[in-house]
C-alpha cells in the first residue's frame, strides 16, 4: 500500500509544481484557454439560453427543474407543506421506535402486502436522520448563499428573492422524491459500507420497469457527472473562493499569503484528507456539528442586521412583492438565482440534481419514505430561510448596485461589506463562515464523487484511495490557480447530473408513492 501510494504522489507532483509556479509563470491562463477550447462545447450547451425577448434569455436547464419541481409538487399532494411537520418529527426521533417494530407488530397494524413489503426492508445504514440531512446540508449550504444571493438581487433586484423563496419551496417535492429513491435502491457491502444515489435508482429501478438498457446508460452519465462536478465546483471552486477571502481579509497585495495559494490549499488538502479518509461516518460527525454552528451564526448576524434597521423591514418585503411580478424581477430571479446561485458554489439547493440522494441513502432506517420527508428540509433551510436572510440584509442596508458583481469574489466582497454597515468587526467572522462552508462542501462533495467512481471503477480500496488522494491533490491546485473553463466546464457536469437523474425521477415517482403510503401508514398504526 505504501508503494502504491508513493507512486501515485509521484504521478501527480507535477500537479503541485503546476500550481506553485502558475501564479507566478501564467501559465494557468494557457491551460485554461486551452482546456476553454475543449471543452466550450459542452458549457455552452448545458447554459444555453432560449431568448425570449431581446432583453429576456432563460436558461433551457431551467424548465425541467422547475416543471418537474411542479408536477411533484401535484403528485405528491403537497407534500412539500403538509409534511413539513412530520419531517420535523422524523429528524427530532420522534418516529425512531418505528424501525424496532417486530414483523409480528407490523402484521397487526398493517395488512399483509405491506408488512411481507416491510420484513424485506433493508435496516442497515451507517448515519441518522440529523447526520444524513447535516451533510446533505454541507454541500449545499455555502458560497452560493453569501456571493450567488449577491448576484441574483443585484441582477434581478428585490423582487429576485421572491422567486428564490418560490424556486425553494417547490424544490422540497424533487428532493423528497430523489432521496426517497437512494434509500430504496441503496446497496450494502459486505462491511456495511452503503452505496447509494442516482447511479443505483436509475440502473435497480428502471431495470425493475423493464428498462434496464436506459437505466445503464443514464446511470453512467450521471456517474460521469458528478465526479467531475466534485473535482471543479463541489473543490476547486470552493477552495479558490475561500482563498480569495482570506488573503483579502488579511491584507491583499500586502497579505502574507499573496501569491502562496498552493499553502492555503495544502492547508485544506491536509484537514479535507483526514476526513474523508473516514468515509461517510467521519464526514457525519464532522458536519453534524459544522452545519449547526454556521447556520446559527450567520442566521443570528442577519437577525441582528435586520433588528438593527427594523424600520426598513417593512419597505424591503414591499420591494420584494412588488418587484417580483416586474419583468426585471422575474428575469433576475429566473437567471439571477435558478443559475447564478445554482451554479456558483453547487447551485444552492441541488433540488433535482441528485447528488444530495448520496448522502441520504446512508441512513439507518427501514423505510425509504421516511429520509425522503427529511430531505424535503433541505431546500426550506438552504433557500427559504438562509438565501432570504442574505437577500435582506442586502436590501436593508441598501447594498444592490443594480448591475451585479462580475464575479464571486466581488460578491463575497459585497455582502461582506453590508454585514460591516452594521456590524464592524463582522467581515472576520464572515471569513471564517466561508471557510468552513467551503471545507464542509468539499468534504461531502468528496463522498459524491467516490459514490460515482465507486460505481465505474469497483469498490476496491485502491479504487478509493485513487480517488481521494486525486481530490486532495486538486484543493491545492485549487487555491493555486486561476482555472475559469475548468469551474466553468465542472458546474455544467454539476448541472447535466439534473438530465438523467430528473428522467429517472419522473419514470420511478410510483415507487416513491408506494413508499410514502407504507411509512404513512406505519405512523398512523404507531399513534392507534
Amino acid at each position: 500500500m505504501k508503494k502504491y501510494l508513493l507512486s501515485l504522489f509521484s504521478i501527480f507532483l507535477p500537479l503541485l509544481t503546476f500550481a506553485q509556479e502558475a501564479t507566478e509563470k501564467g501559465l494557468d491562463q494557457q491551460i485554461d484557454e486551452g482546456f476553454g477550447w475543449a471543452t466550450g462545447w459542452f458549457v455552452n450547451f448545458i447554459f444555453y439560453q432560449i431568448p425570449f425577448t431581446e432583453d429576456i434569455k432563460v436558461f433551457w436547464v431551467l424548465f425541467p427543474l422547475i416543471i418537474g419541481a411542479l408536477y411533484f409538487t401535484v403528485y405528491f399532494k403537497f407534500i412539500n407543506f403538509r409534511g413539513f411537520l412530520t419531517s420535523i418529527n422524523i429528524v427530532r426521533g420522534k418516529y425512531d421506535d418505528i424501525d424496532q417494530h417486530s414483523a409480528a407488530d407490523t402484521d397487526l397494524a398493517m395488512d399483509g402486502d405491506i408488512a411481507d413489503t416491510i420484513r424485506d426492508e433493508s435496516q442497515e445504514g451507517e448515519v441518522s436522520h440529523f447526520q444524513a440531512l447535516t451533510a446533505a446540508l454541507s454541500a449545499t449550504v455555502g458560497l452560493g448563499n453569501i456571493a450567488g444571493v449577491a448576484i441574483a438581487v443585484s441582477i434581478g433586484g428585490a423582487g429576485a428573492t421572491f422567486w428564490m423563496i418560490i424556486a425553494g419551496l417547490l424544490g422540497m417535492a424533487s428532493k423528497f422524491v430523489e432521496c426517497t429513491l437512494g434509500v430504496k435502491y441503496r446497496d450494502i457491502g459486505e462491511d456495511g459500507t452503503v452505496y447509494g444515489g442516482p447511479m443505483y435508482y436509475l440502473t435497480k429501478g428502471l431495470k425493475a420497469k423493464g428498462l434496464a438498457g436506459l437505466g445503464k446508460v443514464l446511470a453512467v452519465l450521471f456517474a460521469i457527472f458528478v465526479i467531475g462536478g466534485s473535482f471543479g465546483g463541489g473543490n476547486m471552486f470552493q477552495v479558490n473562493q475561500a482563498f480569495q477571502l482570506v488573503e483579502n481579509i488579511t491584507g491583499g497585495e500586502q497579505s502574507f499569503l499573496h501569491g502562496k495559494g498552493w499553502l492555503f490549499g495544502l492547508v485544506m488538502s491536509v484537514l479535507v484528507g483526514i476526513v474523508i479518509i473516514g468515509g461517510i461516518k467521519k464526514i457525519a460527525k464532522v458536519t453534524d456539528k459544522i452545519v449547526p454552528f454556521m447556520v446559527v451564526i450567520y442566521v443570528a448576524a442577519s437577525l441582528f442586521v435586520i433588528f438593527a434597521n427594523i424600520g426598513m423591514v417593512g419597505d424591503a418585503f414591499a420591494q420584494i412583492f412588488n418587484g417580483a411580478f416586474s419583468p426585471e424581477g422575474i428575469a433576475g430571479g429566473a437567471i439571477g438565482v435558478l443559475i447564478q446561485g445554482f451554479r456558483r458554489a453547487a447551485f444552492s439547493n441541488e433540488a433535482g440534481i441528485g447528488s444530495s440522494s448520496i448522502a441520504h441513502s446512508a441512513v439507518k432506517t427501514k423505510y425509504a419514505a421516511s429520509e425522503g420527508m427529511v430531505a424535503l428540509l433541505e431546500p426550506f433551510i438552504d433557500t427559504v430561510v438562509v438565501c432570504t436572510m442574505t437577500a435582506l440584509v442586502l436590501i436593508i442596508t441598501g447594498s444592490l448596485t443594480g448591475t451585479g458583481p462580475a464575479n464571486d469574489a466581488e460578491a463575497i466582497l459585497m455582502t461582506s461589506g453590508a454585514f460591516e454597515s452594521a456590524i464592524s468587526w463582522f467581515p472576520y467572522v464572515l471569513t471564517v463562515a466561508v471557510v468552513l462552508f467551503a471545507f464542509s462542501t468539499m468534504i461531502s462533495w468528496s463522498y459524491y464523487g467516490f459514490q460515482g467512481w465507486a460505481y465505474l471503477f469497483g469498490r476496491s480500496k485502491r479504487a478509493e484511495y485513487t480517488y481521494k488522494i486525486v481530490f486532495c491533490l486538486f484543493v491545492i491546485v485549487g487555491a493555486a490557480a486561476s482555472l475559469g473553463s475548468v469551474i466553468g466546464f465542472s458546474d455544467a457536469m454539476i448541472f447535466a447530473m439534473m438530465v438523467p437523474n430528473m428522467i429517472g425521477l419522473v419514470l420511478l415517482a410510483p415507487r416513491v408513492k408506494e413508499e410514502l403510503t407504507k411509512y404513512m401508514n406505519a405512523i398512523k398504526a404507531r399513534k392507534s
